[in-house]
């Protein structure tokens, strides 16, 4: 089997003439070493240097287990026809090299059709073939490639995953070294002589000595890990000049004592290393509590309706879901928990779970699962177990909604590192050559002491901290972002464009009007319950004003995206929607935002709305025009033009009877322009914009469908927030490049004193901790301040 790739460092082998093989190294830069192995026939590389895994004879039988179905029915997420989902726990996650390899699965496996990493959780989820690969031998793989999962029934019953708390350990350890060392230094700061305690200095030198070494070879193990395997891609990450300045740190002040020429720097080193890591534990808190997943639950109102016992519908939160519920499921929404299909046809979409696009017709008795969409009408589900919030999160992060979207926090720290590490090394190479000419005594210090003044720590705890914040200030102002990307996303904006209706219209004050034809009982009956199936803002608004009619199941229910609805009941059809659909001459329709009817092909009447816009809007689009290109764009007809007119800013772009395919090409439109797109929409027929747009942002009301494809999620309670919310993103980057310079300022001069040959271990102790300590409580303050400012 011939590989194109290499597995390790990603070179293409067309590009470099390299061919794969047992005998061969992958690259000059990596030199890594694969053999070729089998598993079940199937061929795959394996890197003997960075993934020591388990033997044949090592899990010869330990997975046994995984061959009784009723033992791996509870481990999979998702388990219809030969599609199998697992999300498997991996203890050996540690970089972003282990990342690649796990989503890159399909290279050595063809039945795994995609693997998606969460890194903070250290879990893998993975969708296979079970027809061609079974899940015991997945994890064997997985063992063999050094990644053996943890897998604990008890614990995949309790609902909890076993918890990585090596972070916690590493940083005690720091914590608890850096305390004694610093007050084992304390007569070397007061230079105190003639008095017992120098008689003990050797003593007290060789204790600090003992406290950093399991600093250094445990505690900060990570970072020499990631400095490694960045160097080995030829990339300068920010653990780089970290991982140099630890080890100079470690190295000469070991010399120093053993030498009995000083007291070395250890007090500087266990506090470096202690702070690095206070900021990568605050960092996994941070993504792991103050994320989406943490704001699902606590704060956003996402809805599903109801069915009490004697037939009433109500709104309740995702989460208040019960056991034996009896749910309502309209067209186009997601189905939030595994459940049984009790009535209704269901056709489902298992596309934001499995990847696979191809509908699966299933009828009353049979389990539905978690993330599929309903596309034929609507249905009424029996609920098996409460909704897990964190499989909701991962339906939305799955790579079937992936954009290119980079973590630019993650590539800004990598790319000022990078050129910081040649300035460091510029610098402590010309100070090394000018006192080799001048004071040759002086020149190894020198240039130990510019490595170990300039380790970028500071740099490093600048972005996890001021995200952190931001992050939890928005969420309690009911602005809940997807990620810490969509932060800096916001503040390259230069467009935004708005959806209509339910975005910058509130659908619950809109004004109907009705004139045609009365209808009978039995048609309005068979208009209730076509309405019912739809989530859409003009259909919802409808169905609510509409009198209460007994329920009845319809024997076909489809809707037009763009158009309308279609329904049959027994021997009346009907056709909800625009004039063209239900076969009514547009060029005589009204102006006027409208739904028109028609039963068995006679044009009855029309709804007409009045629109009833969001309190703030006029006083939000004059904020935004200042600082923005503007534009609403909807697919109603231009019969609320002139109202806009009068509401929005002059030369604000109005765009009406747009389906939305045509919202999606007009932002692409932008892009290819080089704008940086804001789609502000309502989630429901907008989620193709959402998608297509730099930052998407759904507005939530009572009710909503889950989306995926959006990167935000507003309350439109706080709509008239928006340009604070964009202001303040702004201002987060602001105070990230303040950090850094900032930093920089107490590397100049901690650098003076170290090319002059002036450093000593007083300095070194004030100025490395001074400095972290200082950008922690500078992005705290500063992002505390701007959370202020909203209301």
């Amino acid at each position: 089997m011939e590989h194109k790739t290499c597995f390790h460092c990603g070179l293409d082998a067309s590009k470099s003439g390299i061919t794969f093989d047992k005998k061969s190294f992958c690259c000059n830069g990596c030199k890594t070493v694969y053999e070729i192995f089998s598993v079940n026939d199937l061929s795959c590389y394996y890197d003997l240097q960075t993934a020591p895994g388990a033997t044949p004879k090592e899990i010869e039988g330990k997975y046994d287990f995984l061959d009784n179905e009723k033992i791996t029915e509870k481990l999979f997420e998702f388990n219809d026809g030969d599609i199998r989902i697992v999300s498997l726990y991996i203890p050996h996650i540690h970089c972003s090299s282990c990342i690649w390899i796990l989503e890159n699965l399909n290279k050595l496996l063809p039945e795994v059709s995609s693997s998606l990493v969460n890194f903070g959780e250290k879990t893998v989820r993975i969708t296979f073939n079970d027809d061609k690969l079974s899940l015991k031998d997945l994890v064997n793989l997985l063992c063999r490639i050094g990644y053996e999962p943890y897998i604990s029934l008890e614990n995949y019953e309790s609902g909890k995953k076993k918890i990585d708390r090596s972070i916690i350990y590493k940083l005690g350890l720091a914590g608890f070294a850096f305390g004694y060392v610093m007050f084992l230094s304390f007569p070397e700061y007061l230079q105190v002589e003639g008095i017992w305690l120098e008689k003990y200095k050797h003593i007290f030198r060789w204790l600090m000595f003992t406290f950093s070494v399991p600093v250094v070879f445990y505690a900060a193990q990570d970072y020499f890990i990631s400095a490694y395997k960045g160097l080995r891609s030829k990339l300068l990450n920010i653990d780089v000049p970290i991982a140099l300045g630890i080890s100079v740190l470690f190295i000469r002040s070991t010399a120093e004592i053993v030498l009995d020429i000083g007291t070395g720097f250890f007090d500087s080193l266990t506090g470096l290393v202690f702070f690095l890591l206070l900021g990568k534990y605050f960092q996994q808190k941070t993504y792991a509590f103050l994320s989406f997943e943490r704001d699902y639950k606590s704060y956003f109102p996402i809805g599903v309706t109801k069915i009490a016992i004697d037939g009433k519908e109500s709104s309740i939160q995702v989460y208040d879901i019960q056991k034996g519920d009896r749910l309502l499921i309209r067209n186009e929404e997601l189905i939030p928990v595994d459940c049984i299909l009790m009535k209704g046809n269901a056709r489902i979409d298992y596309s934001f779970v499995t990847g696979e696009s191809e509908a699966v017709s299933k009828k009353s008795g049979d389990k539905l699962f978690a993330g599929g969409k309903q596309l034929n009408g609507i249905i009424e589900v029996e609920v098996l177990k409460s909704v897990e919030q964190s499989y909701l999160t991962q339906l939305w992060s799955n790579d079937v909604f992936k954009t290119n979207k980079e973590d630019v926090f993650k590539s800004l720290t990598n790319k000022i590192s990078k050129h910081f590490t040649i300035a460091v090394l510029l610098i402590a190479a010309l100070a090394t050559t000018f006192w080799l000419i001048y004071d040759s005594s002086k020149a190894l210090n020198v240039f130990t002491a510019v490595l170990i003044i300039a380790c970028p720590c500071a740099i490093a705890l600048s972005a996890p901290f001021t995200l952190g914040n931001i992050l939890r200030i928005l969420g309690k102002k009911k602005f809940y972002l997807k990620n810490a990307n969509i932060i800096e996303q916001l503040a390259k904006v230069n467009t935004i464009i708005f959806d209509k209706t339910g975005t910058i219209t509130a659908n619950k004050s809109s004004k109907i009007t009705y004139e045609g034809e009365q209808l009978s009982i039995e048609e309005e009956s068979l208009l209730k319950n076509t309405l019912r199936g739809s989530n859409h803002p003009l259909s919802r608004a409808l169905y609510n004003i509409l009198n209460e009619h007994k329920i009845v199941t319809l024997d076909n229910y489809k809707e037009h995206l763009g158009q309308g609805i279609e329904a049959s009941f027994k021997t009346r059809n009907i056709k909800v929607g625009s004039a063209p659909f239900v076969g009514y001459s547009s060029d005589l329709a009204t102006k006027n935002t409208a739904v028109h009817i028609s039963t068995n092909n006679n044009y009855k009447g029309k709804f007409t709305f009045y629109n009833d816009y969001r309190k703030g809007l006029s006083k939000l689009f004059k904020k935004l025009k200042k600082d923005y290109d503007l534009a609403v764009i909807s697919g109603d007809n231009d019969g609320e033009k002139d109202n806009l007119t009068k509401l929005l800013p002059t030369k604000t772009k109005l765009l009406f009877n747009q389906k939305p395919d045509d919202k999606l090409e007009y932002i692409k439109y932008h892009q290819s322009e080089g704008a940086k797109v804001l789609m502000v929409g309502d989630g429901l027929n907008d989620a193709g914009a959402l998608a297509q747009s730099d930052v998407g942002i759904a507005i939530s009301e009572n009710v909503n469908v889950f989306s995926p494809a959006c990167d935000a999620i507003l309350d439109a309670r706080k709509f008239n927030q928006l340009f604070s919310y964009i202001t303040i993103s702004k201002s987060a980057i602001k105070i990230i490049k303040w950090s850094f310079l900032l930093s920089f300022f107490y590397n100049v001069i901690g650098l003076y004193f170290a090319v002059t040959g002036q450093l000593s271990p007083v300095i070194a102790a004030i100025l490395m901790p001074l400095s972290s300590i200082s950008i922690v409580v500078f992005t705290t303050i500063t992002t505390n301040l701007l959370g202020r400012k909203l209301t």
